[in-house]
């Protein structure tokens, strides 16, 4: 009897066996959902078509769309050479964020030299005109040289460990993500009341729903630049805030039309706060998933 039929043996009398063959099963065919057609629903209706885990790199393939300057310092960063560099497995740098990144900022506070420097580069011609680089910027070049999966992005964006690792998905979904598709990615998260802070140093507390709403509408990011959005993309995106703002609006005179129907009882209904219109908390972690969103409760779909 040669080694695996000893190893089967054993797990056969221990009745472990069966158990052994239905997990390899189930990871085989988790492995082979990504790519298997699918419907999937959006606004527009039901559509037919692949889902791939491979996520889509907009812009430079190379440089991320970063700054020159802030890339320039990555890359000579002691940190990204002897560190991250030699780090090849996401779980790793995911780590690396919970333990290394305290703020979302391009610099570390207090080593910004600006005195000399022009325009958005100015300085460039030397690397320590930047300052010292953060950690978090130097794990999002990390991550995009190790070209993660959409499943591991979607990971990150719902990560419980740490806000920053949910910071810096969504930060790579900024700088990575074709523009016709951040609508997609972040529009789930903009009722999102999980507090974050991503100054250094602190003073900034904001919500992720504030946070992405910031990413969307605005360029600038402490100090640097997220890549600009095409005009007419730009465009589609500010009539889907009005139309969501509208559809608010709407849901809460109707609420408020049916309590006024309902005759208070001893004071009842004094005081109270209108409900806010969000998604379940299960659609927020769930939302990229085509066949929950076709089953999805109705409120979830708000």
């Amino acid at each position: 009897m040669d080694t695996v039929q000893a190893i089967i043996q054993q797990q056969i009398e221990a009745g472990t066996f069966l158990q052994s063959v239905q997990q390899g099963q189930q990871v085989q065919q988790e492995q082979t959902n990504y790519g298997e057609e699918d419907e999937y629903e959006d606004e527009e209706g039901t559509y037919k078509g692949k889902r791939s885990n491979t996520l889509p790199i907009w812009g430079n393939q190379v440089t991320m769309n970063l700054n020159t300057l802030v890339l320039e310092n990555i890359r000579e960063s002691y940190y990204y050479k002897n560190n991250l560099v030699e780090i090849d497995s996401f779980q790793t740098l995911v780590e690396q964020i919970f333990y290394q990144v305290k703020h979302l900022e391009p610099w570390e506070k207090g080593t910004r030299r600006l005195q000399g420097m022009t325009g958005m580069c100015g300085g460039v011609r030397g690397v320590g005109a930047g300052g010292v680089v953060s950690s978090a910027y130097c794990l999002l070049y990390r991550l995009f040289n190790l070209r993660i999966s959409r499943k591991q992005l979607i990971s990150m964006l719902n990560s419980r460990q740490s806000v920053y690792i949910r910071g810096i998905g969504f930060m790579y979904i900024r700088y990575t993500q074709p523009p016709a598709d951040l609508w997609y990615w972040l529009e789930p998260y903009l009722d999102d009341d999980s507090e974050i802070d991503p100054r250094s140093g602190g003073g900034d507390l904001m919500t992720f729903g504030q946070m992405v709403r910031t990413m969307i509408n605005k360029l600038d990011w402490y100090g640097t630049l997220f890549p600009r959005i095409p005009v007419p993309i730009q465009k589609e995106i500010d009539e889907r805030f009005a139309e969501r703002k509208k559809k608010q609006l709407r849901e809460e005179d109707e609420w408020q039309g049916e309590s006024s129907e309902k005759p208070a009882e001893d004071g009842e209904g004094i005081g109270k706060v209108l409900p806010k219109v969000s998604k379940c908390k299960h659609h927020l972690r769930h939302h990229h998933c085509r066949k929950h969103r076709k089953n999805c409760p109705a409120k979830a779909k708000r």
